[in-house]
């Protein structure tokens, strides 16, 4: 017969985000372990993240996705749909998108550069320009006379 005492039984213990979460006093929308563990599978294995970062992460997730709602709510139905969802989300979906045209402009905006640079270069090894004295100089130096 095995005893209570000889079953070595292991306390689980509270994560890191637990305790933070407590000692912040403050409430998340979020679970901090979720958001957590999100966070360091996006990470390289030998960055640590302060809890500060972590702390502003749930923040601003909470407040993301009470913008999202909020444009949702503006749906003149009663029954919020995929489709209201989706159109609540398309600017956050679109900022890849945005940086991508953003990219290609500023490359198109450089090529115009260096085009605009070889014309000046050919301007001025083709048309030699020589100084030549200036009309009212000569028509003061008559006047005086």
């Amino acid at each position: 017969m095995v005893k209570k005492e000889d079953i070595d039984v292991e306390e689980p213990e509270e994560p890191e985000e637990l305790e933070e979460e407590v000692a912040e006093g403050r409430e998340f929308a979020f679970a901090m372990a979720p958001v957590v563990r999100l966070m360091r599978e996006e990470l390289d294995s030998d960055k640590l993240i302060r809890r500060r970062v972590k702390t502003e992460m749930n923040l601003w997730l909470e407040k993301v996705c009470r913008k999202v709602t909020k444009k949702i709510n503006e749906s003149e139905y009663t029954v919020v749909e995929l489709d209201d969802f989706k159109t609540a989300i398309e600017p956050y979906e679109m900022i890849d998108d945005v940086e991508q045209e953003r990219h290609r402009i500023v490359a198109t905006l450089e090529k115009i550069k260096q085009d605009c640079d070889s014309l000046i270069r050919d301007v001025n090894r083709k048309f030699i320009t020589y100084e030549t004295p200036k009309i009212e100089e000569e028509s003061e130096s008559e006047i005086e006379e």
